[in-house]
């Protein structure tokens, strides 16, 4: 054995220097990395932390409503002949929905154009006579009251005439409710009767809705409210899916201190239901804070740390930090952090980064 000692020496000794190697190299692994202003590496850039302006936000939750919604009944009282949309169904402004058994209406239209010819004609009569009446006159071939009496009755045939085609346009008019027709385009969300149902004044037989664009109802206090404006666009979330709304106004909500925000989101490709619970952004005032980008985290467990340059030579320290709220991509530091540190941000999120650099010495405050 003794021959093999030296053998076995130089060995240990060779592997010692290669695991001092790479702990040193792990150490530095960003010391080649330019500043914030040089973002062309392809492994990351360090960047010095600065004290930023962001705007602080209140989350106003609430519901969504569709912007137009409508109950289609009638004034008749009648057997329902047939109903020709289902729910779910899309309709179009104008389409025909249902009908009624308009069979009594009919005869009473057949009586009022009847009622219509006869007056008409009595007025024709009227009008002759009252013609023939006022020429004798002219010509002292008849007396006054004749002719006085011819004008009264053309009078009278001109009302008559005047009162049938008002009862035929009255009865044209409730006719119009023995076939019900989509008020606007939409979709049948609710279908309360069928086929040879009794249809009653006032009842609701189909609810129509249009969902194109949904109106967002919001309740927030007068601080942050009372900046907004009509036409603001807004970030909103409507049952966690994000959205851009449009401030449609601002009211009173009837308690104190609390206003309903209201504001309209584009739905033309019915990404959104109706109904669906809503959280407005809305901005309130502005504060100084430390912003990171949320790809220069290492996590490790409950507590999430960065790499920082401690003395600008590119000796990596891996640093605990306590984060605040998200603002798009960046998160806010709340401890850990001061401008002008110099952090290591790596050109996307790899498993090396996530689990931190081995050999990086840890210091700072545990993430609560």
């Amino acid at each position: 054995l003794l021959p093999l000692l030296p053998l076995l020496s130089a060995c240990g000794s060779a592997g010692a220097d290669t695991a001092n190697n790479n702990n040193a190299a792990a150490q530095v692994s960003f010391a080649a990395q330019p500043d914030a202003a040089s973002s062309g590496s392809t492994n990351g850039q360090t960047v010095v932390v600065s004290d930023t302006s962001i705007m602080n936000h209140f989350s106003a939750a609430g519901v969504a409503t569709a912007i137009e919604e409508a109950t289609v009944g009638t004034t008749l009282m009648g057997t329902v002949t047939d109903v020709l949309v289902r729910e779910g169904d899309r309709v179009r402004s104008g389409q025909l929905l249902l009908k009624l058994d308009a069979a009594e209406l009919d005869a009473r239209a057949q009586r009022l154009a009847a009622a219509v010819s006869d007056a008409e004609a009595m007025h024709s009569e009227a009008l002759i006579q009252a013609r023939r009446f006022e020429s004798l006159y002219s010509d002292s071939a008849a007396t006054r009251a004749q002719y006085e009496a011819a004008t009264t009755a053309l009078a009278r045939a001109e009302a008559g005439v005047n009162s049938a085609r008002a009862a035929a346009r009255e009865l044209d008019a409730v006719t119009r409710y023995s076939e019900l027709r989509a008020p606007f385009d939409g979709v049948v969300i609710r279908r309360n009767i069928d086929r040879g149902g009794l249809a009653a004044p006032g009842a609701p037989l189909l609810v129509i809705q249009n969902s194109s664009t949904l109106r967002l109802k919001a309740a927030a206090p007068i601080e942050a409210s009372r900046s907004l404006a009509r036409g603001q666009r807004i970030n909103v979330s409507l049952d966690g899916v994000p959205a851009i709304a449009t401030v449609e106004g601002v009211v009173p909500a009837g308690s104190s201190n609390l206003f309903t925000v209201n504001a309209l989101v584009e739905n033309a490709a019915g990404r959104h239901a109706a109904g669906s619970s809503v959280t407005l952004d809305l901005p309130t005032d502005s504060t100084r804070a430390i912003l990171l980008p949320e790809r220069a985290l290492i996590r490790d467990g409950d507590m999430v740390g960065v790499l920082v340059d401690r003395d600008g030579a590119g000796s990596g320290e891996r640093r605990w930090i306590r984060l605040g709220a998200t603002h798009g991509d960046q998160v806010e530091v709340t401890s850990g952090l001061k401008a002008g540190d110099r952090v290591f941000v790596p050109a996307r999120a790899t498993a090396a980064v996530q689990a931190g650099v081995p050999g990086a010495v840890s210091v700072g405050v545990p993430h609560e």
